[in-house]
């Protein structure tokens, strides 16, 4: 399976933790930045800062047109967050759906999204509307491409079984501290029905200075020179279909040293213990 991404991509979903990217000529020099370093795709949703981080993009685009032909984003649909006594709930529905298409294309200020995700399997999914909508989408040049987020495989197969288009990622949580889809079959069926992985919270949200995994990467920091983010992400590669770490922060130092992961190779047996030590247990 060819992946159709780059092998890191960049979250905006923490953009707002960033104040120094507040202006849009500073977000357009992060941007350039990124973009020089031969990194360009970003990764948004509709819901990030309730629709903000997607605008504070379009308005860095504004302020420097030049960097639109150079980038792609991805972005997605179908969670409302709570407000004025309405509850949370998902709207994988046709027409919120080709709305939402529409709403993001006019914040992004770009011409095409070139994967549109529906954000969150909806229970209450009208699969039929959702693939005409994406279909139409697609065939009018607003977007190139379609996939999930957040899916297991039965759940991505209804809605594929409702479209000729393919699904071609389900962007899932999956890390050091995040495994289980590696035992439970979630692997290979993305594997088998040819949807590639883009991986959330690839750094284990933070969490991976904890714990006999700590300990595993320390040892192993010693032994090849790599950050625990380079090993972080080395192990994620090594899994089959090379998954694309979706990467939350915007540091440019931790860039680098996800970067530096990217071109690392480790040995089966340290991939192993640290599987083990994020498990707290030998491998059956």
């Amino acid at each position: 399976m060819t992946s159709p991404y780059p092998d890191l991509i960049l979250g905006f979903m923490r953009l707002s933790d960033y104040p120094e990217l507040a202006t849009s000529n500073a977000l357009a020099d992060w941007i350039e930045a990124r973009l020089d370093q031969g990194l360009d795709t970003f990764d948004h949703a509709d819901i990030y800062g309730d629709t903000q981080c997607e605008s504070a993009f379009g308005e860095a685009l504004r302020a420097r047109p030049a960097l639109r032909q150079r980038l792609r984003v991805i972005t997605k649909t179908d969670i409302v967050h709570a407000r004025d006594g309405v509850v949370k709930h998902y709207r994988a529905e046709g027409g919120y759906v080709a709305s939402a298409i529409d709403a993001s294309l006019q914040r992004l200020a770009m011409e095409q999204i070139d994967t549109f995700l529906i954000h969150r399997p909806d229970p209450l999914m009208d699969a039929a509307s959702v693939a005409r909508a994406l279909e139409d989408a697609v065939r009018a040049g607003k977007v190139a491409r379609i996939g999930v987020s957040n899916f297991l495989p039965e759940q991505w197969r209804w809605l594929q079984a409702n479209t000729e288009l393919p699904l071609v990622c389900n962007q899932s949580e999956l890390s050091l501290r995040a495994n289980a889809a590696l035992s439970d079959g979630t692997l290979e069926a993305h594997l088998r029905d040819n949807l590639h992985w883009l991986a959330w919270s690839p750094l284990g949200g933070g969490a991976l200075q904890e714990g006999a995994l700590a300990e595993t990467l320390k040892r192993l920091q010693e032994d090849t020179g790599l950050s625990a983010t380079a090993l972080a992400v080395a192990w994620l590669r090594m899994i089959p279909g090379q998954p694309t770490p979706v990467l939350g922060s915007m540091k440019p130092g931790r860039i680098e040293e996800a970067l530096a992961g990217l071109n690392a190779e480790l040995k089966r047996t340290d991939w192993f213990a640290l599987l083990e030590a994020a498990r707290g247990q030998e491998v059956p």
